[in-house]
């Protein structure tokens, strides 16, 4: 196609900001950002598979940015560019002016990139060609086009929850795979829409924060759909604008904005804060031998972190994300990107925070090692806007690991929770002292820096890994539907299979599952920091054991509602250990604790015991059990106190209770060894204990103990 300019439309200067395709009454303003071009062209579109109707040089630049004003254009207008420059990739430069790029600020795409033939290769694929030599088929009708959205929405006046970060329970959930089976029973599975539907069961159980997998628009790599997979977790982003066109209902081009605002309106509605994992760390567009959607095409030189020999200096991407390539976070005007879609999530889709994948990227400087004080860290702190929103890192990368290290404005999944708590619940020795510090906030990573417990993100179970019914069904992992030969995913999962391995029908076996599963929700919700849950976890959702799903979009990922009635029990004890967190707030503390009484009624905040009375035995490798009181009435509740006993030992325990004041008794509130039904008993029904000094725990066993008048 030739790039020869077309056009009838009124074309003025317009303005550099902001950024993107900005509408008003007369027009639509276009801005795009490249340093190294040598022109740009906008290309208008009345379908995504058309010809353009106008080709509009952008004559105007300023400060790097190419911008147009064009009258007469609407919502809902169809676009893209093409950009002429160099292409000497040993330099860093990969113009190629047959290639449609999407706009890096689009806020909506027709639809999904595919390399259908090659084409959106910028240089020539075929064999005795390669990387230095340009491919100048046009690919134009094969590419998707961004969206000229209007902001407009009704929001009916709904606010988002009031909720500090301490109070909440985060659901990790697919936005996707929520609804996506067939026994979902949703008019619209596997979109924004759908998930509405099913928000009462959130609201039932007690969440009050969904986080959600990528839902920024993102690509399919060529290998995965070559298999007959694809990359269903979505960490793989091309449009840092844009909701992922697919979850939609597709009823217009762009509808997916609105829809995802009807989402998040309605989430709202219910009291529950939406969180966005995001990926800022890498795009969608690979290595040197990747495609070129957006990014690549405009300015190679800029989006990326490159690097190369001296012949080739800029030839190379550096990758600490294992993904091919890396956003140069040391690019000024990437730093931009990134804060402007950040914005726009928290203002115009009132999204409540973020998590950020492999977020120690995003503190990489020049030379390649992390700075709490990089640059994108110092910009988010000094934002009007960002300091309100949640901030929670994935803190390590491909060669980094920051768990502790973020700046204070951050939060962080606790990986050491995670790894620690799998440990010591499946009875590994030596790690009494590590779990101690885990459940009460890991006060050694963040107590130093200005944060508090609830700075640690706690979990067992994320959508990287097992699902917690994997975690105690399968030894090893089984990714073998992945198709490499089950090389990847993690190998270590310190996971236990309660001796089979994978689905059994024997009664003991399946008990002992249900008990490890109740401990690790108990270790989850009842530790001193924001529990994070993965979704499914209540009812046992299973993916037959394969711990790296990120190609699965069948029912391997997906939610068998059917098993919520066949897992009752264990739905319900989720249920009541959210409620039982609000029911003594001393479970959603701020501060650390301390070990002394800090409201002067001579009971410490947190004591420490052994089973057989005394200081627990910290170095003894062989101590399994962990057991620990709380005053209650150090976050203003009425007196009272907690005794946990954590017994993951294989053995009984009988453990020795600390005296109460004249007038108190030990009351069972929890007990995992014990039926469903049995093993949680509703507030005022607890059960006394008799004799009122010792409780025999049974192995692998979470107990539970509230004060109450005799």
């Amino acid at each position: 196609m030739s790039l020869e300019p077309h056009t009838t439309r009124i074309v003025e200067k317009g303005a550099t900001f902001p950024l993107g395709a900005t509408l008003s009454p007369a027009g639509v303003n276009f801005a795009i950002y490249s340093k190294h071009a040598a022109e740009v062209f906008l290309l208008l579109f009345d379908t995504p598979e058309g010809d353009p109707t106008d080709i509009i040089p952008l004559r105007h630049r300023d400060r790097f940015i190419w911008h147009s004003f064009i009258g007469g254009l609407k919502a809902g207008q169809l676009y893209g560019y093409k950009v002429r420059g160099d292409y000497h990739p040993r330099w860093g430069l990969r113009f190629n002016e047959s290639k449609l790029l999407l706009d890096p600020y689009a806020k909506a795409v027709t639809g999904k990139f595919r390399n259908t033939d090659n084409l959106l290769l910028p240089y020539d694929a075929r064999p005795g060609a390669g990387e230095f030599c340009l491919d100048t088929r046009d690919n134009s009708s094969i590419v998707p086009k961004a969206i000229v959205v209007d902001d407009a929405f009704d929001w009916q006046g709904l606010h988002p929850p009031d909720l500090p970060l301490e109070k909440l329970i985060i659901y990790e959930v697919h936005l996707k795979g929520f609804t996506a089976h067939h026994s979902s029973g949703v008019s619209f599975p596997g979109t924004y829409l759908g998930f509405i539907e099913k928000i009462p069961h959130l609201t039932r159980l007690g969440v009050n924060a969904v986080e959600f997998l990528p839902v920024h628009e993102f690509y399919a790599d060529d290998f995965l759909l070559d298999r007959g997979l694809t990359n269903y977790w979505g960490y793989n982003s091309i449009g840092f604008f844009a909701p992922e066109s697919s979850y939609s209902t597709r009823r217009s081009p762009g509808c997916q904005v609105a829809e995802f605002k009807t989402l998040v309106r309605e989430l709202h509605r219910a009291g529950i804060k939406v969180i966005l994992d995001v990926v800022y760390n890498h795009t969608a567009e690979g290595n040197e031998l990747g495609p070129a959607m957006s990014f690549r095409g405009i300015d190679n030189l800029s989006y990326y972190s490159l690097t190369g020999p001296p012949d080739a200096p800029c030839r190379y991407y550096r990758n600490y994300t294992g993904c091919g390539n890396s956003l140069n976070l040391d690019n000024s005007a990437v730093i931009r990107l990134v804060m402007d879609s950040l914005r726009y999530w928290f203002e115009t889709m009132h999204v409540d925070g973020f998590r950020f994948d492999l977020a120690s990227v995003l503190g990489r400087t020049e030379d390649g090692s992390f700075r709490p004080s990089a640059s994108f860290f110092d910009a988010v702190s000094q934002d009007p806007l960002l300091h309100r929103a949640i901030l929670i890192a994935e803190p390590w990368d491909l060669g980094a690991y920051e768990v502790g290290n973020f700046p204070v404005d951050w939060s962080e999944w606790n990986g050491r929770f995670r790894d620690t708590m799998r440990r010591f619940a499946k009875g590994d020795p030596g790690q009494l002292a590590d779990a101690g510090w885990r459940i009460t906030g890991s006060a050694d990573l963040y107590g130093e820096d200005g944060r508090s417990a609830y700075n640690s993100i706690n979990f067992i179970t994320c959508h990287d890994g097992f699902t917690l019914s994997d975690l105690v069904s399968y030894n090893s992992k089984h990714n073998e539907l992945n198709g490499e030969n089950n090389h990847d995913g993690a190998g270590n999962n310190n996971s236990w299979n309660c001796g089979v391995e994978g689905e059994t029908s024997d009664p003991r076996v399946l008990a002992l599952r249900a008990r490890m599963i109740k401990n690790h929700a108990c270790h989850l919700f009842f530790a001193c920091g924001t529990p994070m849950m993965l979704g499914g976890d209540e009812f046992a959702r299973t993916q037959r054991g394969n711990n790296n799903a990120y190609c699965q979009d069948n029912e391997i990922s997906w939610f068998d509602w059917r098993e919520v009635s066949r897992n009752r029990g264990l739905v319900e004890f989720f249920r009541k250990a959210i409620a039982f967190t609000r029911r003594f707030p001393i479970l959603q503390r701020r501060r650390f604790f301390l070990g002394r009484d800090l409201d002067a009624d001579g009971i410490p905040d947190l004591n420490w015991f052994a089973p057989e009375g005394g200081p627990p035995h910290w170095q003894d490798a062989e101590a399994r059990t962990l057991c620990f009181q709380l005053d209650t009435s150090e976050e203003g509740t009425p007196p009272g106190r907690l005794f946990f006993i954590l017994n993951a030992h294989f053995e009984t325990k009988w453990v020795n209770l600390p005296p109460l004041p004249s007038g108190q008794h030990w009351s069972r509130a929890i007990d995992t060894s014990l039926p469903d039904g049995e093993d949680f008993a509703n507030p005022g029904s607890e059960i006394l204990i008799d004799p009122p000094d010792h409780y025999i725990a049974n192995p692998r066993t979470t107990v539970v103990l509230v004060s109450s008048p005799s």
